[in-house]
């Protein structure tokens, strides 16, 4: 099994629904996502999947969450902003993007500080 991870970045804002404390407050983080996908099979010249174009797919996700207020953009009307959800969402986004091809998500680990993260793996 081979594991590819790459990372990437946004900023967006964010608020807590039903939140007691600071993060019920709208508030913003330059998020760190650290993807990894795995797959056992490699292409003619020894790749699972080249890395640039695995970066371009998610710069597209991320750019639908990038310099907005997160709890402006649908899908998380109905579903709390927090790192949690984030990474859910990112995850969820890319696993369609690489339906069918060699390489399958493995985790999305969204980073909102130096010291807070989340992964998500289903």
């Amino acid at each position: 099994m081979y594991i590819l991870t790459i990372e990437e970045t946004f900023a967006s804002a964010h608020q807590l629904r039903g939140y007691r404390g600071k993060c019920e407050n709208l508030h913003g983080h330059n998020w760190r996502v650290v993807m990894s996908v795995q797959g056992e099979t490699l292409n003619a010249i020894g790749l699972l999947v080249d890395f640039h174009d695995l970066k371009a797919a998610l710069r597209e996700v991320l750019a639908e969450l990038d310099h907005r207020n997160l709890n402006e953009v649908p899908h998380f009307a109905e579903h709390n902003p927090s790192s949690e959800n984030i990474a859910r969402y990112i995850y969820e986004r890319m696993a369609q993007r690489l339906a069918g091809g060699a390489a399958a998500m493995e985790s999305i680990t969204v980073w909102e500080s130096g010291t807070a993260r989340c992964t998500y793996r289903p």
